[in-house]
């Protein structure tokens, strides 16, 4: 049995403009997880290539903050234009090699093109205030202005776009970008290089090194989070990752956006309209293999609908298509890799030994592939929120729980140590308004009626506690790549100062 790759990964790269010699003689195996296989040996930066990268980014820095941000905003809509006319392809390639199926693949492609439109039309937002003075006959203001090299560190799961929410701010405010992405992912990063560079040929005055591309592993992660010339880093990854880089980062007085973990649930109100929540659930725990930040993974479901909800959740994970990501008709694919495959074994049998009664869960078409690692999800009834619930386990497993009262189960939500994403289901005013309110959710996202995972980049993207603080997209998100300046013009001809101080001074 044979998995439905396309006729070779090389000609799907080549189309999308990347160079042969890129995909060779290199000690960075990227493979696809769909069978385990070998795609290309990549070549992986060198500490000496790093810091050539990260110099050229700044010196393209110093010629691109001169350019006016609408015209910035032209090579971003000429990227978006490139994606457009690639979404299919690059689309594709993302399910490649991280195992996504066909319409999760392209549907972070169109994340891309959205995120680009979004910039764009920013490109000539970029503003300040014009503030009040107390004194006569001057005026003050905030300017903002280009921070410098923002560096991206990127994650596996959603190895391009989470990239481009932060490329694309950052370039229309007059950065240059120099990206590390995941080791598992380096196929889908050098495409998008390619299709960036195709954009700048066509604008045809970009600096070169505007965009600064690292590959490899932890080294070339850290030796981008500690240069100096790189005053703003966005790292998306576990909270080990973010407790690493954020001090490294504040010694050095740089910036951080981190996107770490999120141990997000969801709560099932008696009013919960049932066919909705088994649909959203279902979407919200399986898509991508469990494999979100925003994934759902604790879902407390009150008494009065419990033993109705519970079995047809149970049929919707037994019957999901699992299995080849691009076959029409799968719904989920395989984990990244057999560590991912072992931590979710190792949490189920933690799971059972609490007391909890697990659906699911076991490895799938070993004998097919037997260098890839499918899994069916899993769903765990359990007693109560041990300390195995309370941590994030990055596979596709649903920890369900009983409540008896609203403020049992917020309790319950919060009282774990990340805060990103999170959904009420109910159709009850007064429940939706309080889980948004100050004494619901502790979450950056809430959501009434569908579930944590799918996020619109109009919205700003981000939460709180261990999931680091920082945020991406939205409407503000790009106050993050710049620095801000307080301007007070004095256009009289004395001088009163601030707060009624005098000084006067003899000639």
């Amino acid at each position: 049995m044979s998995p439905n790759l396309p006729e070779t990964t090389a000609a799907l790269l080549q189309r999308l403009g990347v160079a042969g010699d890129a995909l060779g003689g290199g000690t960075l195996a990227a493979r696809t997880p769909i069978t385990g296989a070998v795609l290309a040996r990549v070549p992986e930066t060198t500490p000496a290539a790093a810091e050539a990268i990260i110099g050229r980014a700044q010196e393209a820095f110093l010629a691109w903050r001169r350019v006016p941000p609408p015209r910035r905003g032209e090579l971003v809509r000429l990227f978006g234009e490139e994606l457009r006319a690639h979404k299919a392809e690059l689309g594709r390639l993302v399910s490649i090699e991280v195992g996504k199926i066909v319409a999760e693949g392209a549907g972070e492609v169109q994340e891309m093109i959205d995120i680009c439109d979004f910039a764009v039309g920013l490109s000539r937002q970029l503003h300040g205030l014009t503030i009040a003075s107390e004194r006569p006959e001057h005026r003050m203001m905030e300017t903002w202005h280009p921070l410098g090299v923002a560096g991206v560190i990127s994650a596996f799961n959603f190895p391009v776009a989470v990239w481009s929410w932060n490329a694309a701010l950052a370039l229309v405010c007059g950065n240059a970008v120099v990206w590390k992405p995941s080791e598992k992912a380096p196929l889908t990063a050098l495409a998008t290089a390619a299709l960036f560079a195709r954009a700048a040929a066509r604008m045809g005055d970009v600096p070169d090194g505007l965009l600064g591309l690292l590959m490899g592993g932890r080294a070339v992660g850290e030796a981008l989070v500690e240069d100096a010339r790189v005053p703003l880093v966005s790292a998306t990854g576990s909270t080990a990752m973010g407790r690493a880089v954020g001090p490294r980062l504040g010694q050095r007085f740089a910036r951080a956006i981190l996107e770490l973990g999120g141990n997000n649930a969801g709560i099932v109100c008696p009013s919960a309209d049932l066919d909705l929540v088994v649909r959203a659930v279902a979407f919200a725990a399986m898509g991508t293999a469990g494999q979100r930040c925003t994934t759902l993974r604790r879902l407390f479901v009150h008494d009065d609908i419990y033993d109705a909800l519970l079995p047809r959740l149970a049929g919707a994970w037994r019957s999901a298509t699992v299995g080849d990501p691009l076959a029409e008709g799968t719904l989920v694919g395989p984990l990244i890799d057999g560590a991912a495959f072992a931590a979710m074994q190792s949490a189920l049998v933690e799971a059972r030994a609490a007391g909890g009664r697990v659906v699911g869960g076991e490895r799938e078409h070993a004998q097919d592939w037997p260098d890839a690692w499918y899994a069916r999800p899993a769903l765990a009834e359990m007693p109560a929120q041990t300390d195995l619930v309370a941590r994030e386990t990055f596979a596709p497993i649903l920890y369900v729980m009983r409540y008896h009262t609203l403020d049992d189960a917020l309790r319950r939500h919060n009282a774990v140590p990340q805060g990103l994403a999170s959904s009420i289901f109910t159709t009850d005013l007064r429940e939706a308004e309080r889980f948004l309110g100050p004494e619901g959710s502790d979450c950056g996202i809430a959501n009434v009626n569908i579930g944590p995972s799918g996020a619109e980049i109009g919205g700003a993207f981000g939460g709180e506690k261990a999931t680091g603080g920082g945020r991406e997209s939205g409407a503000d998100a790009w106050r993050g790549y710049m620095r801000r300046a307080t301007n007070t013009i004095n256009y009289g001809r004395t001088l009163p100062l601030a707060q009624g101080v005098r000084f006067d001074v003899g000639d």
